[in-house]
């Protein structure tokens, strides 16, 4: 089941040439999920190709960078005649405020749309084998981060001691893989743990938005398969951090590096780096081990299985 995240916004609080404001895309299996929507989110849509049908968007705080894009996407699915509903997933207390821009200029969707306000720690949603769990964060205002995370796999089929035992080829192959003990022709009966190996893990994949560096974070990631960190500064600008609610590279590493993650995506640049994000590679590299790299707009990304 594949699982492909595209970088659409990759700015701090301004957007420059080459980046816009907040935004990411994941595409699940052809299930596409947003992760806040900054001005201009839809060109980057169209410009990237990730495709308009989205179902859910996922909105970390009410910064404009993060939530602009809201109205021009609302009508815009609206203008290309959508009749499917739209789900927004929103901090406590700003259920509002994101009203109020789905219906900006005095504009009334086709669609449904449908504002949840969520609570940091819950599960804004739930489908039948992954969730989206929100994570707390420490911004200047109301804010949240979210992790999809998928079910347990089933374990591996050990097809050839399966028939060892005497398991027909057949459809009982496949009750015993979904975990139901099957009976031989001979009465025996074959348990799924006798060729069934221990369940795998699904992926994890966390966005934070923007953060300080929080234990939250490292507990929702721990072992994920992809963080999307919060990293404004360089750490010659940890004090405009702290006083902004950001995060620098450095910081990003750190976290990245407690949770023990696959691999870590540095985002949310400030424009002074326009000229030359590296050295934030560098500080993230400094004390995280693993993949680390800027994201940029456009960037696509496949999250595998972590065997």
């Amino acid at each position: 089941m594949s699982m492909r995240v595209t970088f659409l916004g990759t700015s701090g609080a301004v957007p420059t040439t080459q980046r816009a404001p907040s935004a990411v895309l994941v595409n699940r299996e052809g299930e596409r999920l947003l992760f806040d929507c900054g001005e201009g989110t839809q060109r980057q849509m169209m410009r990237f190709g990730t495709g308009f049908d989205i179902s859910h968007i996922f909105v970390t705080h009410l910064h404009g960078d993060h939530i602009l894009g809201i109205p021009g996407l609302i009508q815009s699915l609206d203008f290309n005649d959508r009749s499917d509903a739209l789900a927004i997933h929103v901090p406590p207390r700003s259920r509002e405020n994101v009203r109020q821009l789905v219906h900006a200029g005095g504009h009334q969707p086709g669609f449904p749309v449908r504002i949840h306000e969520v609570s940091p720690g819950s599960v804004a949603y739930a489908d039948d084998d992954f969730e989206v769990r929100t994570v707390e964060t420490d911004h200047r205002t109301r804010s949240m981060g979210f992790a999809l995370v998928e079910d347990d796999r089933p374990g591996r089929f050990d097809r050839a001691h399966a028939e060892e035992l005497g398991v027909p080829v057949g459809p009982k192959f496949g009750r015993l893989h979904e975990g139901e003990a099957v009976e031989l022709d001979d009465g025996r009966v074959i348990e799924p743990e006798q060729v069934v190996g221990d369940p795998r893990p699904g992926r994890r994949l966390v966005y934070t938005g923007d953060t300080r560096p929080v234990d939250a974070v490292v507990d929702a990631a721990a072992d994920a398969d992809l963080l999307i960190h919060d990293a404004t500064f360089a750490d010659d600008e940890r004090d405009r951090a702290r006083h902004t609610g950001h995060s620098t590279a450095r910081e990003a590493g750190e976290v990245a590096a407690r949770a023990g993650v696959s691999r870590l995506a540095l985002t949310h640049l400030s424009s002074r780096y326009a000229g030359g994000w590296e050295r934030l590679e560098r500080e993230a590299r400094a004390v995280f081990d693993g993949d680390c790299f800027v994201a940029s707009d456009g960037q696509t990304v496949d999250v595998p299985y972590p065997e």
